[in-house]
This record gives structure tokens, sequence and C-alpha cells, in this order.
């Protein structure tokens, strides 16, 4: 999204001006394949977003100067700055309160449990003890979370008293994200639920919910929870759609999300969908342009338009495309990367619509979350719902290899 909300932002006829606290955050991840997001914004402005108190004051004498008509972003550490500073200078968006449910975990589940919409049995902790006894309580396995990270990012499945000790030893030990703000301290553990992951992709505006489409997803890498592909539409029965769907809308009322894009992630189990959690923003890891390739709809240009307080364009028009998938690659070793086999013969191959792949010299650790994936391939089926199929059986043709490997079953080169 960091690249697809600019190009939508200029596509739309708009400029952007761009806050950041670390210019050399966004200037190290410069794309190899195309100009810099950046160079399309017509400010670039240095402040604290960080300290949204000292934000504010700031912010509100630049629109004396600039009339901002929307305020975005697609990083969730900065979805409730955003919602603040829309409501600050009396924007459209979604109310601060909503954002802030959302975005904390633990919030999430009491909104959602008290409004009746089912999920996991749940428990938030101060603690290692509270949490152990909380687990007695829910019974192993269960997940353990921190209530503010995304991207997977410390999400473990424990199977007893010892490994939960250490799933609440390595959260206490990260107390910062990596945006350098401070993490909330509270432990959630959630009972694990079994059956397919999926995801709803929504738009609502003007407390109208509309459901652009639902996305399957493979999870991998336990204990940890890593993506390691998406299909778009997901190939369920269409009562099972329904119910997902509506579980869905459901959840994004209940936290009273308005003038957004929202990411709804569900376990369908036995007993029928249960909320994962709910994102306030555009879906991550290309799943937006899993969309837009079958559908025609641009859920970037639509965060853009909710935000602006305007009707977005949500027509579904003829692609050609029935589904399409990505896959991930993701590190079989660790050390040093030197080179990707492979990757011409599954660029050459038809059907392929992106190989995106990371450079030699990429210190490579084993996956533990979503930050560790080495790229992706991304297919399109014409003829019908065949497009993971495709891009996981491209992903083994490619092969990294490392210097200094320290795992078993890595190359070494």
């Amino acid at each position: 999204m960091s690249r697809l909300l600019p190009r939508a932002i200029g596509e739309g006829g708009h400029t952007f001006s761009f806050l950041t606290r670390d210019l050399h955050h966004y200037l190290r991840a410069a794309p190899a394949d195309g100009p810099h997001p950046l160079l399309g914004a017509r400010n670039i402005v240095t402040a604290d977003t960080n300290d949204t108190d000292t934000l504010l004051p700031l912010v509100e004498r630049l629109h004396e100067v600039l009339a901002f008509d929307a305020v975005v972003s697609s990083c969730d550490y900065y979805l409730p700055a955003v919602a603040r500073t829309a409501e600050h200078l009396g924007l459209p968006g979604p109310t601060p309160e909503a954002v802030g449910n959302a975005c904390r975990k633990d919030r999430t589940r009491q909104v959602l449990a008290a409004a009746g919409v089912a999920g996991p049995r749940f428990a938030v902790r101060a603690d290692t003890a509270g949490a152990l006894e909380a687990a007695r309580d829910i019974g192993y396995p269960l997940v353990v979370k921190p209530v503010d990270l995304c991207a997977g990012t410390l999400v473990r499945r424990v199977d007893d008293e010892h490994e939960l000790e250490r799933a609440c030893r390595a959260l206490a030990e990260f107390p910062l994200n990596v945006r350098g703000q401070r993490r909330a301290p509270a432990l959630l553990l959630e009972e694990l639920l079994t059956g397919p992951e999926v995801s709803v992709e929504t738009v609502t505006h003007d407390g109208a919910t509309h459901v652009v489409g639902i996305t399957d997803k493979s999870i991998g890498g336990a204990p940890a929870f890593v993506e390691t592909g998406h299909m778009f539409p997901a190939g369920l029965a269409p009562d099972l759609a329904k119910e997902a769907a509506e579980s869905a809308v459901r959840a994004v009322g209940a936290l009273g999300l308005d003038h957004v894009v929202c990411h709804t992630e569900l376990k369908l189990t036995p007993a029928g969908p249960r909320l994962i959690e709910v994102n306030p923003r555009p879906a991550g890891n290309r799943i937006t342009e899993l969309v837009r390739h079958v559908t025609g709809v641009d859920l970037a240009a639509a965060c853009v338009d909710v935000a602006l307080g305007r009707e977005p364009d949500l027509a579904v028009r003829p692609t050609g495309v029935r589904s399409a998938a990505i896959a991930f690659l993701l590190p079989d070793g660790a050390g040093t990367l030197t080179g990707i086999d492979g990757a011409e013969q599954v660029r050459a191959r038809p059907g392929v619509l992106e190989l995106t792949l990371a450079g030699p010299g990429r210190a490579v650790l084993p996956a533990t979350s979503n930050n560790e994936y080495l790229g992706h391939v991304m297919t399109a089926d014409t003829e019908g719902g065949g497009a993971r199929a495709a891009a996981e059986h491209l992903l083994t043709r490619l092969r990294p290899t490392y210097a200094c490997a320290e795992l078993p079953g890595a190359v070494t080169a």
C-alpha cells in the first residue's frame, strides 16, 4: 500500500503532502523497478508523528496554508493519529474511538463480544502470572498475541505452560514497535481456532458497508502464524461466503467504523465464522491488487475517495481474470542471501502477473512474521479458480542461496 496509495492519489487527480518523523525509513526502501512514490509528493514535512498532541497544532498551521481535504495512511501504527487529525481538522473519516478500538486487538475483542459477534474465547492479562491463570480456564493449545502489533509479529501458538512463559517473555522484551512507539504491555490469550482462514474486503461510506469480496489465506511458520499466500476470490460455497461476509459487516458496524476500507480476518470453524481481527485500512500483501485484477475495483482509490467523503466507485468490470493469487517466498535458511535461482524461468511462464524478489546481500533469518518474505509470485487464471495452484507450483521453482547458512536444508553458495 505504500506504493499503491500514492498512485491512487495521483490517478484521482489529487496531490498529497507527506508527514514523517523519519524520511530515511522510506528512502532506504526505494523500489528498484520504478520511481520512488515520494517523488509524487507536493510537500514533505518532518514532524513527530508519534506524538499526536504536538502533531495536531503543527498540522493545523499547515492546513491554514495547504488546505487539506483528507488524511490517510497505509500504516497500522499511524491509523489512530490519522483519525485524530481528520477529526481535529473537521475532515471526513472514521472516529478516533472506532479506529482506536479496531487497532487494539484487546479492545476489538471486548467490543465485538459485547455486540454478540462470534469470536474465540479470550482473556486479557497484564503479566505472565495472570496469563498462566487465564490459560488454565481457556485450555491449551491457545494463541498468545500482543495487543498492538501487526504483520503477525510475536503471535504464537502455545501448547503448555513452558511455551506460554516463553511467549510472554518475548513480548516483554519488545517494548517498542518498529516505528519507535511504546507498546501496551497487555497480553491477549485466545482459544486456538481451527478451519480455513479468509479475509473479507469491505468499503464503508455514509454508514453503509459494501462487501467487495472474500480472499482466502494460507498460513505457515508454526508456531508462528505467517501468511504464505492468498487467492481472490476464495473458493467458498455460497452459503458459507454469505455467513463470512455478514460476520464481517456486523463487526465493522459494531466497531462504529465509517468512511473506511476494511480488511477483516475470520476463521471458518466447524461452528461457523469466527472473527480474528478488523483492520481499518485496505489489505496488505498485494491483496488489493488481486481484487483489482479480478473485479476491476481499486481499493486504494476507494480508500482515497472515502477519506475525501466521496462515494467510491465499486462497480465490478470485466477483466478476463477469474482468479488471482499470490505466493510468498519464505527463507529456508539463515545467513546472507546470495541469489535466487529460477527467477527467469518463472518470469517467462504464462499467467504470471508479478515476480518480485529480494536482491543479494540481504540478511536472512527464519520467518516468524510477515516481515521476512524474500519475494512473491502473483498469477492469474482466466478459466477458473486455479490461480493459487499455479502460484504455489511456480514458487517451488525459486531456490534461494545463502552465504554462511546456519539452518539445515539451506543451500550454501
